[in-house]
């Protein structure tokens, strides 16, 4: 199996005799980097069937070459090369008086009516080959003395030599050497007809073989990227687009917003003045209704109060959304997922719900219902919490109550055992009493000295003054005893109003207790009423009169994105692993 040649085998020659400026720089063509590689490859291929078409040539039997009656070429110094018949001697080039030969010379090369654009592109190819003429019509004398032709163009492919098949003059190997001398008469035995092609024709005929079967194979990649697109792209989008179209059971959506607000109350700070009327109050009480419509629990409640497993299992819902005739709790709460949506702006504190039914008025029933549930969950979220504060504040209140009633107790009984309400009365008693009689016994005596002090007092007065002392004396060694035996013992006054004293001061300070267990009632009262959640409906569920679901083509746009996106990424990854498995 023969190999082809690369592109770095051969090289291009870039100047030389004959070729202009704009043949001899091919990169000042536009070319597409496509288009460049598939020429590069067909130049390859043509130069290595050129070159064994040569050695072919060559091995065949070679016709004797007759004498050419054209002027062959010169060489610069003027002088024909030996062995050629036909070569006439001209002069070297003429002096700057221009002799007569110049000048004939010039005047025949003016009858040949060049154009001034080739007598530009004669000097232009004279000043290249390092000659200074003094016209544009001595420029073509020079060059033709040289040996030149400023006027034949190179063909771009004749460039593509094989390394090293190349003479001095730029020629490859086995080929006759090019003459650049205009030839007026066709060299014999040349031009003989041939069934070979010429190698310039052979060239392009494989180009354009080369570049055909380049187009052949784009085609057919392009064909087989069509089919796989068919295949694995707009086969499933139709097959969607049909589904979606045609098959799909139209479903029925009712939309509802409900919002929680918080009871009105004064609030028992700043803080709760700042947040009290925001949404950021009942926030986690409106995602934690959310989480509840959107739970199992609340399914299988809709499902025992309205029949939602009986619903999506009738005969006329398509197979996709149709449950078993006796689904599971989980197939039932996938299509409970994709009925009943719920969503919850936090920026608003609304809650947006969506029910979706194949029937309107049951899509308007399951909403009606879950609002139901919404509201009676929103009561019994702070309820639990509420009772227990009251319990609480109730507690303390009867238990401060109680203590209250047996200190007040326990003082009546202290009065009751001393037989007096107030001991510290009695006591005050006798020592007013006492005090008195001292002031009277002092009065009694202060009598009894002043009549004393007379030289013959009145013995009666004296007496009775005496009598009064006694008297006094008397009565106020009893008020003593009497006060002795009330400031003494276990049964004295004085322990007795010690007694009463503390169970006052007992009683006294169970009525501050059980005042404060009532104020602490009450605003745990307040703030139970606080608590207190309220659902407000802000957008009432109403039975639709269209189909909302399925969006035919949202849905069909949907599925070939997803199909195309796939192709993409499988044919991505897979074009990676074969160029690493490769490499």
């Amino acid at each position: 199996m023969t190999t082809k040649p690369t592109a770095k085998q051969y090289r291009i020659r870039r100047s030389g005799p004959g070729l202009n400026a704009a043949d001899a720089d091919p990169a000042r063509r536009p070319v597409s980097p496509e288009a460049a590689r598939a020429k590069a490859e067909a130049e390859a291929l043509a130069a290595r069937k050129a070159q064994q078409a040569q050695k072919h040539q060559q091995a065949r039997p070679k016709q004797p070459a007759q004498p050419s009656k054209a002027p062959a070429a010169r060489p610069a110094g003027g002088q024909a090369p030996s062995g050629q018949p036909g070569a006439q001697k001209h002069p070297a080039s003429p002096a700057p008086g221009k002799p007569e030969g110049t000048t004939a010379e010039l005047e025949a090369i003016r009858r040949e009516g060049l154009t001034g654009r080739q007598l530009r592109m004669a000097r232009r190819v004279a000043q290249k080959h390092g000659l200074t003429p003094t016209s544009d019509l001595d420029a073509v004398r020079l060059l033709r003395k040289r040996g030149v032709d400023p006027f034949q163009r190179s063909n771009m492919l004749e460039l593509v030599v094989p390394p090293g098949q190349t003479d001095g003059a730029g020629n490859a190997e086995g080929q006759k050497p090019r003459v650049q001398l205009p030839q007026t008469v066709p060299t014999p035995g040349e031009n003989l007809p041939s069934t070979d092609l010429s190698p310039a024709d052979r060239r392009n005929r494989q180009i354009s073989e080369i570049q055909q079967d380049i187009a052949r194979r784009r085609k057919r990649k392009m064909r087989m990227l069509m089919a796989r697109l068919a295949a694995f792209v707009m086969l499933p989008t139709l097959l969607a687009g049909w589904y979606f179209f045609m098959v799909a059971t139209p479903m029925y959506a009712t939309k509802a917003e409900f919002l929680i607000l918080q009871a009105d109350g004064q609030s028992a700070g700043a803080g709760a003045g700042l947040l009290g009327g925001s949404q950021f109050a009942t926030s986690a009480d409106s995602i934690a209704v959310q989480s509840y419509l959107q739970s199992t629990e609340a399914m299988l409640r809709l499902d025992s109060d309205v029949g939602f497993k009986s619903h999506f299992s009738q005969p006329f819902i398509d197979p996709v959304q149709r449950l078993s005739a006796d689904p599971t709790n989980e197939e039932a709460y996938k299509t409970y997922q994709k009925s009943v949506k719920v969503g919850y702006d936090p920026t608003e504190g609304v809650l947006r719900m969506e029910v979706i039914a194949a029937d309107p008025a049951i899509s308007a029933r399951y909403s009606e219902a879950l609002i139901a549930y919404a509201e009676e969950r929103v009561n019994n979220l702070s309820q639990q919490k509420r009772g227990d504060q009251m319990a609480d504040a109730e507690e303390s209140f009867r238990k401060a109550d109680a203590e209250r009633r047996a200190a007040q107790e326990a003082l009546v009984n202290l009065q009751l055992e001393g037989a007096t309400l107030d001991p510290e009365a009695v006591i005050e008693s006798l020592r007013t009493q006492i005090t008195q009689i001292e002031l009277q016994i002092l009065e009694k005596e202060l009598q009894l000295a002043a009549l004393l002090d007379n030289a013959r007092p009145n013995q009666s007065r004296v007496d009775g003054a005496r009598g009064d002392i006694r008297r006094l004396n008397d009565q106020l060694d009893e008020l003593n005893t009497r006060m002795t035996d009330a400031s003494q013992g276990e049964n004295s006054l004085a322990q007795l109003s010690v007694r009463i004293q503390m169970a006052q001061a007992d009683l006294a300070t169970r009525d501050m207790l059980l005042q404060s267990a009532l104020q602490q009632m009450e605003q745990t009262r307040i703030e139970a009423n606080r608590q207190v959640r309220y659902l407000t409906i802000s957008v009432q569920p109403v039975a639709p009169q269209e189909a909302s679901y399925p969006r035919s083509f949202e849905n069909t746009v949907l599925a070939f994105l997803i199909f195309a996106g796939i192709y993409l990424m499988v044919s991505l990854t897979s074009s990676i692993l074969r160029e690493q498995v490769t490499s």
